[in-house]
C-alpha cells in the first residue's frame, strides 16, 4: 500500500522513522493548527507523533528512597527529613517522601514535595531516624546528611497523576477559605482552576488508544513510565488518572517544583507529557481537540460535603480568558497550573524525539474505561448543623428596640437575626447589645446591630460550624441558604449539648 492511501501506520513504524530522524513530529499546539488549516487526511499523512504536557501541583506524589545500611544498621521505624517527617512503608531502609508531609518547623510553608525538589537539585538534606533496636538491627538512632548520589534507588512514584481535567472552584460562602484549589474569597470574588486543557494528555486521547501500562512519557524533566491507572480514575465522567514512576536522579527541579498553598499545606509541581503516535486519522481527530470542546463544572467548595452544588458548566476556553460568569455576575478567574510550563514540558518532549533521545512504546494494556470512584464507606455517622439548628426569632430594621426587648424577654432567647421583608439576612442582635443600647438611650436599631454576620450552612457538619464560633469569639450563627434566606439558627449551647462540650 503506497503512503498516500496509508490509513493505519504502527509504532514499530515510527520508532523506524525516529532512528533514522525522519520522524515527523508536532506538539499539540501545531497539530490542531494543522488540522484546521489543512484537514484531518493531511494532517494523517504528515504528522507521526504528537507531544502533550501538563504542569500543575500533584498531591498525591512522592519519591521511594534506599538509604542503604548504616553500620551497626539501624531498622528505622520513624524518620525526618529537613524536618518532615517521612514514611517508613516496609524493610529496614526504604523511605517513602509523600509531597504533601508538612515541616514540623515551617508547617503549611516547607513539606515534601520540596524535599523531593532539592534532592533532585543535587542538594544536601538531613536526615533523622529512631528505632526501637533488634539483635539484627541494634542502632536506635542515626543522623546524618545525604544527597541523591548517595541513595541507592531514588524514583519518583505519583499514586495520582495527570489529571484529565478540574474542577473550576468558587467560594459562595461569607469568609474567604483556603482550599487545596488555593485561596477563594467570599461571595464569589474570584475563581480557580487548573490542567492544560487542549494540552493535556488525556484530553487528547481520551479513549487511552495509546496510553495505558507501559507507555513512556515525559516526567519531571526525565524519562518515566505510566504503570497504571491513577487512584480515583473515573473515565466515565472525563475524570481519567495515571500512576507514573520514574527514575529522580534523572529529573531536573526545573521541572519538579515544591509548592504550599496559604493555610492549606504542601505539594509538588510536576511536568509531565505523553506522546501521542498517530496510527491513524482517528487519533488526529482526537488530537484536534480544543479547549472549546472540553467542559468542567464550577463548583461552591464553601458547602463542606463530599457532594458540592454544581452551579455551571464552564468550557476552558472561558477558563483562560481570565474570566468567567456564574449566576449573572462576572468573576475573574486564574490558573493554578502553568500553560507555559505544559508548552516546555510538549517541546522539550518533542525535541527529544526528533534528536533520537526518545522512543515510543506500545502500552501492554491499556487504560480502563469502566472504573468507577466510589465514595468511603462510612460507618459512623456525624452530626450536621441541620441536626441541632432550631427556628430563629427575628425582627426588622424598623422595629423599636424597645419592641425586640421584649421579644428576647418573651421567647427567651438570648439572639435576635435582622432579616429583610422576603426573609434575606440584615444582621444580628444580642441581648448584650440590647441592655447596652437601653442603657446608653439608644432607639435605632441600625445603631446597634452586627452587619457582617458569621453564618451557617444547614449541610455543613456540626464541627466545622463550631470551629468558626470559637474562632470569631461568638455564641451563635445565623443558618441561611444559599440566597441568604435565614433557616434558622444555631448555637454554641446547641453545639454543647450534642458534641458533649
Amino acid at each position: 500500500m503506497s503512503k498516500q492511501n496509508q490509513k493505519t501506520r504502527t509504532i514499530e513504524e515510527i520508532n523506524q522513522k525516529i532512528f533514522k530522524g525522519d520522524a515527523q513530529v508536532l506538539t499539540a499546539e501545531e497539530m490542531k493548527k494543522l488540522v484546521e488549516s489543512s484537514g484531518v487526511e493531511v494532517a494523517f499523512k504528515e504528522v507521526d507523533v504528537v507531544t502533550t504536557g501538563t504542569f500543575g501541583a500533584m498531591c498525591s506524589s512522592g519519591a521511594v528512597l534506599n538509604l542503604g545500611h548504616s553500620d551497626p544498621p539501624i531498622k528505622i521505624q520513624r524518620a525526618w527529613i529537613n524536618d518532615v517527617e517521612v514514611c517508613h512503608p516496609c524493610a529496614a531502609a526504604d523511605l517513602f517522601v509523600g509531597a504533601t508531609n508538612s515541616c514540623e518547623k515551617r508547617p503549611f510553608e516547607y513539606g515534601g514535595g520540596h524535599v523531593i525538589q532539592e534532592l533532585v537539585a543535587g542538594n544536601e538534606v538531613e536526615l533523622r531516624a529512631t528505632a526501637y533496636g533488634t539483635d539484627c538491627y541494634p542502632r536506635t538512632a542515626v543522623k546524618t546528611t545525604i544527597t541523591k548520589d548517595d541513595l541507592n534507588q531514588f524514583y519518583l512514584l505519583n499514586f495520582r497523576n495527570g489529571y484529565q481535567r478540574y474542577n473550576c472552584a468558587v467560594n459562595c460562602g461569607d469568609e474567604t477559605i483556603y482550599t487545596y484549589m488555593s485561596k477563594l474569597l467570599p461571595r464569589m470574588r474570584n475563581a480557580t482552576f487548573s490542567g492544560a486543557g487542549e494540552f493535556s494528555p488525556l484530553m487528547n486521547d481520551p479513549d487511552y488508544e495509546t496510553i495505558g501500562f507501559g507507555t513512556k512519557i515525559f516526567l519531571g524533566g526525565g524519562q518515566g513510565y505510566i504503570i497504571g491507572e491513577g487512584t480515583q480514575h473515573c473515565p466515565k465522567n472525563l475524570n481519567g488518572t495515571l500512576m507514573v514512576k520514574g527514575d529522580a536522579k534523572k529529573m531536573s527541579p526545573e521541572f519538579l517544583q515544591g509548592a504550599a498553598f496559604t493555610r492549606y499545606g504542601t505539594s509538588l509541581y510536576i511536568g509531565l507529557g505523553v506522546p501521542i503516535p498517530i496510527l491513524n486519522e482517528g487519533l488526529v481527530k482526537k488530537t484536534a481537540i480544543r479547549d472549546t470542546e472540553i467542559f468542567t463544572d464550577v463548583i461552591d467548595y464553601s458547602v463542606m460535603r463530599r457532594d458540592r452544588p454544581k452551579l455551571r458548566k464552564v468550557s476552558y476556553a472561558e477558563l483562560k480568558s481570565g474570566a468567567i460568569t456564574v449566576n449573572d455576575k462576572r468573576i475573574r478567574v486564574s490558573s493554578l497550573s502553568s500553560l507555559k510550563m505544559a508548552k516546555k514540558v510538549s517541546q522539550t518532549l518533542k525535541n527529544w524525539i526528533d534528536e533520537g533521545q526518545f522512543t515510543l512504546t506500545a502500552p501492554i494494556e491499556r487504560l480502563p474505561l469502566d472504573t468507577v470512584f466510589k465514595p468511603m464507606r462510612q460507618t459512623q455517622e456525624i452530626p450536621f448543623v441541620s441536626n441541632v439548628m432550631h427556628f430563629a426569632v427575628t425582627c426588622l430594621e424598623n422595629e423599636e428596640i424597645r419592641v425586640i426587648a421584649e421579644r428576647i424577654v418573651t421567647k427567651s432567647v438570648n439572639h435576635i437575626v435582622v432579616t429583610s421583608s422576603d426573609s434575606k439576612l440584615l444582621g444580628i442582635v444580642t441581648s448584650w447589645d440590647i441592655t447596652r443600647a437601653m442603657a446608653e438611650g439608644k432607639k435605632v436599631l441600625a445603631d446597634i446591630e452586627t452587619r457582617r454576620v458569621i453564618t451557617a450552612k444547614p449541610d455543613e457538619p456540626l464541627e466545622s460550624a463550631s470551629k468558626r464560633m470559637a474562632q470569631h469569639n461568638i455564641s451563635a450563627l445565623p443558618v441561611v441558604d444559599a440566597e441568604r434566606k435565614v433557616l434558622g439558627i444555631v448555637t454554641s449551647e446547641d453545639v454543647s449539648k450534642l458534641l458533649g462540650r
